[in-house]
């Protein structure tokens, strides 16, 4: 019988039996089934179980990895100034720090940045990032600042390695805008700083042992582009001391880069759970 020919059949009661008769429209009789005991529970009905969305789906990060590997060998092009996001200019980039035994700070934070957009892939995340690789030179420091906006990013990661010359210091830090030139540099960018400095301590790195503040390992400052451009929540770290040679032999390790990447990671998704 198909399926119009049951949607259309008449049931009619026949005999005591307590079974039922369908009529189908061309006057067949078919027996059907003995009707069910009411005593009997009806079985429950299926469930489908939709996955949930993973946590960052529909977040769009951008990740800043400080300086490039070019920069050191085209002097001209990364002393050119550039708008500092105040009215003043500072020079386009510089080219970073590196440990005593000459890894260099511009190789560190791309191999983190590779880490962590994968990290954020696999949330959910959409990763944008200011260079292609660490073989060019820049891009400007002002250029860096306006990608968020530029490509519709909820937020701007920069990430960054200290190079003091004091190989006692160590320990990480964030820096924020301030005072703020857009609305997002102000509250939004320290709720993502706290965020991420709770995730680095969290993971085991220890806090700045130079900067300090009320509320942590944080710097306001006013004098770098890249933060002075963004009109998005915008938090540059400086995950830790590269002279320190303890700090410098994480830097170095496979699995070093890939804690701060993960912790970094945390970071985000935190900020973004009590954003959204």
């Amino acid at each position: 019988m198909g399926a119009l020919t049951f949607l259309l059949a008449l049931q009619v009661r026949a005999g005591s039996g307590g079974g039922t008769t369908t009529v189908a429209p061309s006057g067949d009789a078919v027996a059907s089934a003995p009707a069910p005991d009411p005593t009997t529970a009806a079985p429950e009905p299926e469930v489908t179980e939709t996955a949930p969305p993973p946590p960052l789906a529909g977040l769009t990060v951008a990740v800043d990895p400080g300086h490039n590997g070019g920069n050191g060998a085209n002097p001209l092009t990364v002393n050119a100034p550039v708008p500092d996001g105040r009215g003043g200019t500072k020079a386009c980039n510089t080219v970073g720090a590196s440990t005593d035994a000459g890894y260099p700070e511009h190789a560190f934070t791309w191999d983190v940045a590779g880490r962590l957009a994968a990290r954020l892939a696999e949330l959910g995340a959409v990763v944008v990032l200011t260079r292609p690789d660490d073989a060019g030179v820049g891009p400007c420091v002002d250029a860096r600042g306006r990608l968020p906006q530029e490509e519709g990013a909820d937020l701007l990661v920069s990430l960054h390695a200290n190079g003091t010359s004091d190989r006692r210091a160590h320990g990480f830090f964030a820096i924020v805008a301030d005072p703020p030139v857009h609305g997002a540099q102000g509250e939004p960018s320290v709720a993502l700083a706290h965020d991420l400095v709770a995730a680095l301590g969290a993971a085991g790195f220890a806090p700045s042992s130079t900067v300090a503040a009320d509320d942590g390992p944080l710097q306001r400052r006013a004098d770098l582009a890249t933060l002075n451009h963004a009109e998005r929540p915008a938090v540059m770290l400086e995950l830790g001391e590269m002279r320190n040679p303890d700090e410098a032999a994480v830097m170095e390790s496979e699995e070093g880069r890939q804690r701060y990447a993960d912790a970094v990671a945390a970071g985000i998704t935190a900020w973004a759970g009590a954003d959204g």
